[in-house]
């Protein structure tokens, strides 16, 4: 009889899909029962040949080759898991089988681990694709229900295919032309080193900061407090220490009376729900958590608990046939939230476009629990809390907007005239969900002022306050940054194109920062992440080109745009031109390295052998190959 192999990118996923469909046989590195059989990859199984495998001559390190651009990459099985690869290929050629089923990660990277497989088995039979957001039993049966032939994700393949070959290019090539340039270990990558140059940037901006003096007049009114506005700047501040002691000797004493006085009702809307990047920004403010650390948890939590859904996602929208399965979940969350879904302030039929849209969603959904309750007691504490952040964003949606009264007044003395702000709550909202969050600022009330009315200024001071450098790049900062690359670029033409590129993808991006730290380009202090001397250096010898979140933005949205293209000629075509571009500018690259500025980079031994600094000077040409390091992405 027939039967149909699954595979899945990791044993549990498989474990949890056989389950599901009654699957209780054990096989060799695979499960079989029924009209199934069930197997995995881990992770990556095959992956592009290194550059001294696809072609004799690149197995030495030599700047006379260079540059590298095979037709074609041919690809490899990697050693570490051969033999889990023999057993899906065996499977995949058994006349036992007649069709197969792709259950990898639903996304990207997941659709060219399984091609890469299928591929190198050299299979021919017929695929068919499981797409799921979530790892309850329910979406995993409603996913079997909905399966469509791999040909639907083929623009995904593709875009991800390029993807690679694109790291491989200017990843081999610049990584090899530079260390040979400079006779040392250069990672260089289309990702990892604009990310770099940004860290280095915000770096030099602080290590070049010059402070400035500055001064403010603060005016105690006995039940408020104003600080005095600069006519000239209408700034609160001066630069001039001797105008500000002369406005508080004026005022000093002096009656005051209201000249403005002004309320208005101001809302906030919830915050929007999450997905993997936003969630990363706020788990590494609030909890302190790396982006790396945050993406794990949040793997257990959908992999191995099936307590929220697909997490590498981009998109912060729930689709509108989603709203009656929220219903359950919200209902279905655990008893610490109930309070706050029983309320009446829930709004059970929210239609908002904030939240549920359609067109905002590509592969994957926003990040919400599942309707599977949650036993904390299962949970690690990390779990526990960011849980919690995903629980509480869901409810905090359907609440009402957080309202306040922003008071205004504007208090004369003499000539001179001082400001005050203050805010009243009056409609909690969601923000009920968030009492007692840190970090807030807020504003303390004012009292009921109306103009005309008279005060007396009970104590004036002076306050010297000093300019502050930026603050050194975060977990947060950063990935703020990646996301948004060439938002802040001046032709407005080019600012539209870029809305939807960033540096790498929210599956990609912790990797990138972790890899930056693990070659020696950046550091950990604390909860802040800055450039090394040897991160330095590096963006100092490199073009600007590689350098630049835009040009990989740019790149990005192409990606973008080919995995979102039906169409097989317009797509071929993209393919084609983004691949010439890429080896283009691989080409442009190993130039740069042979005709870069003069840089000494510390030279690094190995690291058991490793003793004092030794500096090296760029040595164009050497013929002596570097040591091999695995190229940057």
């Amino acid at each position: 009889m027939p039967k149909t192999l699954i595979v899945a990118e990791k044993p549990s996923v498989a474990r949890d899909i056989a389950r599901v469909l009654g699957v209780k046989g054990r096989g060799e590195g695979c499960m079989t029962g029924g009209d199934y059989i069930v197997t995995w990859a881990i992770g990556h199984l095959v992956s592009l040949s290194e550059p001294g495998e696809t072609d004799a001559r690149w197995v030495k390190w030599n700047m006379a080759d260079l540059p590298m651009l095979p037709e074609s990459i041919p690809l490899k099985v990697l050693p570490a898991t051969k033999q889990q690869f023999a057993v899906i290929k065996g499977l995949m050629k058994s006349a036992e089988v007649s069709d197969i089923i792709c259950a990898t990660d639903s996304a990207r990277e997941g659709e060219l681990i399984f091609r890469y497989i299928y591929q190198k088995a050299g299979c021919k039979k017929p695929v068919r694709r499981l797409w799921i957001s979530s790892m309850t039993d329910a979406a995993i049966q409603q996913g079997f229900e909905e399966l469509k032939p791999a040909s639907y994700y083929d623009s995904l393949y593709e875009s991800a295919r390029c993807r690679s070959e694109a790291d491989w290019l200017v990843g081999m090539n610049a990584s090899r032309a530079f260390s040979l340039a400079y006779n040392a270990h250069l990672s260089v990558g289309r990702v990892q080193t604009p990310t770099l140059n940004l860290i280095v940037q915000r770096d030099l901006e602080i290590q070049n900061f010059v402070p400035k003096d500055y001064w403010e007049v603060h005016a105690n009114f006995g039940d408020y407090e104003g600080v005095w506005v600069n006519p000239k700047s209408r700034k609160t501040q001066t630069d001039d220490e001797a105008q500000a002691n002369a406005v508080r000797d004026a005022v000093a004493g002096q009656a005051a009376v209201v000249e403005e006085s002004k309320v208005e009702r101001k809302k906030i809307a919830p915050p929007q729900l999450y997905d993997l990047t936003s969630l990363q920004r706020e788990a590494n403010r609030k909890l302190g958590y790396s982006a790396d650390r945050t993406l794990k948890l949040a793997q257990s939590l959908y992999e191995t608990h099936k307590l929220i859904t697909y997490p590498r996602t981009d998109s912060r929208y729930l689709p509108d046939d989603m709203k009656p399965k929220i219903a359950t979940t919200l209902r279905k969350l655990p008893a610490a939230y109930q309070s706050f879904v029983q309320s009446e302030d829930l709004h059970w039929g929210l239609k908002s476009k904030r939240f549920y849209d359609n067109s905002k969603i590509s592969d994957h959904h926003a990040i919400v629990p599942t309707d599977k309750t949650a036993d904390s007691s299962k949970l690690t504490r990390d779990e526990a809390m960011l849980f919690d952040m995903i629980a509480r964003r869901l409810i905090a949606v359907h609440y009402p907007y957080y309202e306040y009264d922003a008071a205004r007044v504007v208090t004369k003395v003499s000539e001179h005239r001082f400001k005050s702000t203050g805010a009243m709550p009056v409609v909690e909202g969601w923000k009920a969900l968030y009492r007692g969050d840190k970090g807030e600022d807020k504003e303390p009330p004012l009292p009921q002022l109306a103009a005309g009315d008279a005060r007396k200024v009970e104590e004036a001071t002076v306050k010297k306050c000093q300019t502050k450098p930026p603050a050194p790049h975060t977990d947060a900062s950063l990935l703020n940054l990646m996301e948004n690359a060439g938002r802040d670029i001046e032709d407005e033409t080019l600012r539209e194109q870029m809305k939807s590129s960033g540096l790498g993808t929210p599956a990609t991006r912790a990797a990138t920062i972790e890899r930056l730290i693990d070659v020696g380009y950046a550091a950990r202090r604390g909860k802040t992440i800055v450039s090394t001397e040897k991160g330095r250096q590096l963006i100092a010898v490199v073009p600007q080109q590689i350098a630049s979140a835009v040009t990989t933005g740019k790149w990005e949205k192409f990606l973008s745009d080919m995995a979102a293209q039906k169409d097989e000629a317009a797509r071929g075509q993209k393919s084609a031109r983004f691949m010439d571009g890429i080896r283009r500018f691989s080409v442009f690259l190993v130039d740069a390295a042979k005709n870069g500025p003069a840089v000494q980079f510390a030279r690094e031994e190995p690291a058991k052998k490793r003793t004092a600094k030794r500096t090296t000077t760029r040595r164009t040409g050497a013929k002596k190959a570097a040591p091999r390091k695995k190229a940057g992405t």
